[in-house]
């Protein structure tokens, strides 16, 4: 009988033995077959402390890379967190792996920055990977990301709305994050784990339903298999087709944004026009637009509003968090939303200097005594001015409703809003036009155009020259 039971735990120790070797086996391969990085590289490993970082590192310490770890505490549950920090300090202790801790007052900065708790985390800690990885010299920073979590990911994006790129899944490499673990179940995980008799800590969260992706993994699956036991391998399956078409399709898209694309010089750093006939002509325009857009932070629904106006008229505004767009007659304007803020501040003119505007416009002033061999600029960036008809301090300004000036050249009064729009500004060259004042007039509407009362003529004894240009980004 003795002998039996020896003979049995034998048995399943040799098959516990070929378990975990045939995982680490399926783990080597699958870094292999994508390249995501060689034995020679140092890696930093997040460990959470959960069970799928600490597979991670025990697999990839099996296979004998060189790895250090790094763990965020980011105080969300609190004798717990604690107890996470105190359980993977001492798992690095017992197998001597290089641990660096952060600690994150997670709350406060999702405060600070208006956005969830989840997308806190997120945000903190791979930023913090991503300066530790470069202190310490690691070529990588691996992720414990399992095949489960890209069916949820595929699932969660299509819930929300996404292009043919949310459906792929999670990839294997992005720029320095590595996912070894990516083709492994989350039942092969723990399964690896119980047959190295190596435990884990349990984040009491991940079994509540208040997040979605938790909803998703703990309600929505669970029905999806009922209805087919074999759901996730179809979802990979699915994600891994799209994901070579999605190969072509970004292809015909970085060709569709080349020719619909130009840069918009009157916006602010990295504001760019769209050309709504140009986008028009495109054989899939709407899934083109989206794909502009959706990265800025707009999401479908919006997508397909603005889609819907491409013919309608002007003066339509669409705002995210960061970026604005803008429907102008013949292009929507992408640009930054604080660059969209009117800013009503008047600023005062040196004598002779320069000034600086919040968008980059710079005004440099200088005082000229008027002699023969002087010639007067004709350039748009400047302005030459009777300084004797002038009142000081001049000041700067954005335009506003109501202001008019004479034109140079001309005799009558004429009214900025009507000048701007027989020269065709767009609504965004509106929004940004600057005005230099001698008291309640205005003497120069920059980089546009003199009011031709203060222009020199032959009695002008002594000049005052202005000159505009933007600071590039």
């Amino acid at each position: 009988m003795e002998k039996s039971i020896f003979i049995f735990l034998l048995i399943m120790k040799r098959e516990s033995f070929i378990f975990a070797v045939m995982f680490q086996q399926k783990v080597r391969q699958y870094i292999t077959e994508e390249k995501l990085f060689t034995e020679s590289e140092q890696l930093l490993v997040a460990l959470s402390g959960g069970a799928d970082s600490v597979a991670l590192l025990r697999v990839l310490l099996s296979l004998g890379y060189v790895c250090e770890a790094a763990h965020c505490n980011f105080h969300l549950r609190g004798e717990e967190s604690c107890r996470d920090e105190r359980f993977v300090r001492a798992l690095c202790e017992n197998f001597h792996v290089p641990l660096h801790v952060v600690h994150f007052d997670t709350a406060a900065y999702a405060h600070a920055h208006h956005v969830s708790i989840e997308m806190a985390a997120r945000e903190l800690r791979y930023q913090y990977f991503k300066e530790l990885s470069v202190q310490i010299g690691a070529a990588f920073v691996a992720v414990a990301h399992h095949r489960n979590d890209s069916v949820e990911t595929f699932l969660l994006n299509l819930i929300r709305g996404t292009g043919i790129n949310g459906l792929r899944g999670i990839r294997p490499k992005n720029g320095n994050i590595v996912r070894p673990l990516l083709h492994v179940s989350r039942k092969e995980i723990l399964e690896y784990l119980v047959e190295i008799g190596q435990d884990y800590v349990t984040d009491s969260t991940n079994l509540q339903d208040a997040y979605t992706r938790n909803k998703i993994r703990l309600n929505l699956l669970p029905l999806m298999e009922s209805i087919n036991p074999s759901v996730q391998t179809g979802i990979v399956a699915t994600s891994e087709r799209l994901s070579e078409i999605a190969e072509v399709y970004n292809k015909l898209m970085e060709m569709g944004k080349k020719k619909v694309i130009s840069p918009l010089i009157e916006g602010g750093k990295g504001a760019f026009k769209i050309s709504i006939p140009l986008l028009l002509r495109e054989p899939a325009s709407q899934s083109l637009l989206f794909e502009i857009l959706h990265p800025l932070g707009f999401n479908s629904v919006q997508i397909n509003t603005i889609y819907k106006q491409l013919e309608g008229e002007s003066g339509k505004k669409f705002t995210v968090k960061e970026w604005s767009v803008l429907k102008d007659r013949s292009y929507l304007l992408v640009n930054r939303t604080k660059e969209l803020v009117q800013d009503e501040t008047v600023y005062e003119l040196p004598v002779e200097g320069t000034i600086s505007m919040p968008d980059g416009c710079r005004i440099t002033v200088r005082q000229v005594e008027r002699t023969e061999k002087f010639v007067i600029p004709r350039q748009k960036n400047t302005a030459c001015l009777d300084a004797a008809k002038l009142t000081f301090p001049l000041t700067v300004r954005r335009w506003k409703q109501g202001d008019r000036f004479v034109p140079f050249g001309m005799n009558g009064m004429k009214a900025l809003s009507d000048y701007m729009t027989d020269r065709k500004f767009s609504l965004l060259q509106k929004q940004r036009q600057w005005v230099v004042c001698s008291g309640d007039k205005i003497v120069w509407m920059v980089g546009e155009r003199c009011d031709n009362r203060f222009r020199v003529n032959e009695s002008t004894l002594r000049l005052l020259c202005l000159e505009c240009y933007f600071e590039m980004d």
